[in-house]
């Protein structure tokens, strides 16, 4: 597919065969054991024992999320280099951490980084789904999008090489239609600013010096606008003759043969209504 790949292709994260950063120990500013944070556990229960809006609550809700944040920084970089700045996944990933804080409950006797690790993906995956694609298209076709991407990378490694819309449509149980359909909004997902240089070296030309190019026909656009309603009053033979040798490129033989007159004549006719047509184009200028 042409479009890059979504962070959404991380439905099944292999964030629990994972080891994430373990925390620094504020003393000394090494790592403190890879122990899975179970140092916050303490300060989870002795926050949820506080009664709401006591003061204590916002010094312990504060202390967990900076012996947290290590966990967000971690995700944020599992998604980098999907086309979002690095500190705004990390700004995001951190509000996620900041929601499993406040919404972990330590008495229903879980893991916390069982709940905060897909808390944190979830936020960074909305934040994708709702800022990643440049032109906004209808949530169905972007979860079509990323489907549509699963499918191929399984296909290609069956197949060997990239599948057709009709193999994936097969493969995915959809209709070929609406295979292609995700495929042409998958280009919607990133764009190009025309004044992108080309190349990374220095002088190096924008996208909109190199692609496409003029198009002569522009400049009869107000001549035509002009010739056109004056073709409209001649007489229909004369309208016929013009039409014949100008637009369906017929030689003045082949238009004497069609309404049955010799070139002759047909040259004279064409003669008088080019000079007619002049003069009015001379007249109404």
């Amino acid at each position: 597919m042409s479009a890059p790949a979504l962070v959404e292709e991380l439905v099944e994260p292999a964030w629990r065969d994972e080891t994430l950063p373990a925390p620094a120990d504020r003393r000394n500013g090494r790592p403190r054991r890879s122990d899975d944070y179970s140092h916050c556990r303490p300060l989870f229960a002795e926050l949820s024992a506080l009664p709401a809006g006591h003061p204590e609550r916002r010094r312990l809700r504060e202390r967990l999320i900076l012996e947290l944040l290590p966990i967000a920084e971690h995700i944020a970089v599992r998604f980098s280099g999907r086309g979002q700045p690095r500190e705004d996944l990390v700004q995001v990933a951190r509000v996620g951490l900041m929601k499993a804080v406040d919404r972990f409950d330590p008495a229903q006797g879980g893991d916390f980084l069982a709940y905060a690790v897909p808390t944190v993906m979830g936020e960074v995956r909305r934040f994708f789904r709702d800022t990643g694609w440049a032109v906004h298209v209808p949530r169905g076709m972007q979860e079509l999008r990323t489907r549509l991407s699963r499918g191929t990378t399984e296909l290609t490694q069956v197949l060997g090489r990239a599948p057709t819309p009709r193999e994936l449509a097969g493969h995915l149980d959809l209709d070929v239609d609406t295979v292609r359909e995700g495929l042409l909004a998958a280009n919607s997902y990133q764009t190009s600013s025309l004044d992108r240089p080309v190349n990374d070296g220095e002088g190096s030309l924008p996208l909109s010096d190199v692609v496409g190019e003029l198009d002569d026909r522009f400049e009869l656009i107000e001549d035509r606008h002009t010739v056109v309603p004056l073709l409209k009053r001649l007489p229909e033979r004369e309208r016929a003759i013009v039409t014949m040798r100008f637009f369906d490129g017929l030689t003045q033989s082949q238009i004497a043969e069609r309404i049955g007159i010799s070139q002759m004549h047909v040259s004279r006719l064409l003669t008088k209504i080019l000079h007619d047509l002049r003069g009015r184009l001379d007249g109404s200028e």
